[in-house]
C-alpha cells in the first residue's frame, strides 16, 4: 500500500503494510496533492524493529554510519526511527524502522503532536529536502501562493502572520502553495506539503492540536509550485492599517536567509543533510541558501509590509497595495 504526493518539486512515495503509518503520511501531507510522475523519493516503513546491519560502514558522526554509498541514521532527528538512505540513479530510497525507546514512548504519551512533527521531519520532509538539494534546490522558510497572476513569496519571522494570510486566501483570489517550508531551484518555488495551521481559539475541536496554540486542518486546494514574481517581507507594527514600500533586494535576501536559519522546523535539518552529503558524496556540504536568496530577490519585486496590530487584512489586499505603489518611489529605492 502506498501514498504519493508532490513535495519540494519531487514525487514522494510512502509504502507500508501498516494502515496507521499510511494514515500518518496522508494526514501529514494535509489535503489534496498532485501525484506527479514516477517516484523520486521512495520511503518504505518496515514493521521490524531490528537495527540495520552496519558491517563495513564507518562512523560519520554520532548515530550516523556510511559506506560511501549508503547511510544509516539511528534515531534520526530524535524521532525514534532508524533510516537506511540509499541514493541511486535518479531515485532516493529510504527504508525506515521505528525503534522507539522509553523516552520516545513517554514523549508520545505526553506530547503526541511533538512526536508526529519529528516523524514528519525524519520520514517525509528532510529526505525530500535533501534530494531536492542534490538537484540544486535550497530550503526556504517562507510561505507561497499564486494571487491572481502573481507568484507571491511571504518572508518574515515565525508568528508574524504568514499562515493567517495564506489561510485567508479566497478561492477566487488565488491558490496556496505552501504554508511553511518551500524549496527554490532558481526558477520555481516548490511547496513542501503540510496541513494548514489555524488558531485553536475558534471553537475547533482539539484533534490535530499543534504547538503555539494552533490546530491542523487539511487544505481544500493547493498548487505544488509557483514561479515567483513578488517577495513580501512581513513584520508586525502597531498601526491600524498595513503599509507597503519597495525595498532593495539585499533587504529581502537578509530576511529570506536569516528566517530560514532561524526556523525551528529546520533546526535538525542541517546535521541531517551534512551527514548524508558526507556519507554519500552527493549534494552540497552546505546548501547555498544565501546565493539562491540573492538570485530570487534580484529577479522579482521586493516589498516590506508592516502589518497592523490586529490582523484584519487579506493577502489579496496586500498584493493590491504593492501593485499600486507609484513607479517613481519604486525607482528611487531600486536605484
Amino acid at each position: 500500500m502506498t501514498v504519493r504526493a508532490m513535495s519540494c518539486g519531487l514525487t514522494l512515495e510512502v509504502s507500508s503494510t501498516s494502515r496507521s503509518w499510511l494514515r500518518f503520511a496522508r494526514d501529514s501531507f494535509g489535503g489534496p496533492v498532485e501525484e506527479g510522475g514516477p517516484a523520486d523519493v521512495m520511503v518504505t516503513i518496515e514493521p521490524g524493529s531490528q537495527p540495520f546491519d552496519v558491517s563495513g560502514f564507518v562512523p560519520l558522526t554520532r548515530g550516523a554510519f556510511g559506506d560511501g554509498r549508503r547511510v544509516v541514521l539511528t534515531d534520526a532527528c530524535g524521532s525514534g526511527v532508524d533510516l537506511l538512505v540509499e541514493p541511486s540513479e535518479g531515485v532516493l530510497a529510504v527504508t525506515a524502522r521505528p525503534r522507539p525507546g522509553p523516552t520516545h514512548r513517554g514523549l508520545r504519551v505526553m506530547a503526541p503532536a511533538r512526536t508526529e512533527l519529528l516523524w514528519r521531519a525524519a520520514l517525509l520532509q528532510y529526505p525530500a529536502l535533501w534530494w531536492a538539494g542534490s538537484r540544486n534546490a535550497v530550503p526556504l522558510h517562507v510561505s507561497a501562493a499564486r494571487v491572481g497572476r502573481l507568484g507571491v513569496v511571504l518572508a518574515g519571522p515565525g508568528g508574524v502572520g504568514k499562515s493567517t494570510l495564506l489561510g485567508g486566501l479566497a478561492a477566487h483570489a488565488g491558490i496556496p502553495v505552501s504554508d511553511n517550508l518551500c524549496t527554490y531551484d532558481g526558477r520555481r518555488v516548490n511547496g513542501l506539503p503540510e496541513p494548514r495551521r489555524v488558531s485553536a481559539r475558534r471553537g475547533l475541536r482539539p484533534a490535530g492540536r499543534m504547538p503555539h496554540g494552533r490546530v491542523e486542518r487539511p487544505w481544500a486546494e493547493r498548487a505544488p509550485s509557483v514561479e515567483p514574481s513578488l517577495v513580501l517581507v512581513l513584520r508586525r507594527g502597531t498601526g491600524e492599517a498595513p503599509t507597503v514600500r519597495w525595498i532593495p533586494p539585499g533587504d529581502a535576501v537578509r530576511s529570506l536567509t536569516t528566517g530560514t536559519y532561524a526556523a525551528g522546523e529546520l533546526r535538525r535539518y542541517w546535521a541531517f543533510a551534512a551527514a548524508l552529503a558526507l556519507g554519500t558524496g552527493l549534494g552540497p556540504a552546505h546548501p547555498p541558501i544565501e546565493g539562491h536568496a540573492e538570485r530570487l530577490a534580484a529577479s522579482v519585486r521586493c516589498a516590506e509590509v508592516v502589518l497592523p496590530a490586529t490582523p484584519v487584512v487579506s493577502l489579496e489586499e496586500l498584493v493590491d497595495l504593492a501593485a499600486h505603489i507609484d513607479d517613481e518611489k519604486r525607482a528611487g529605492v531600486v536605484a
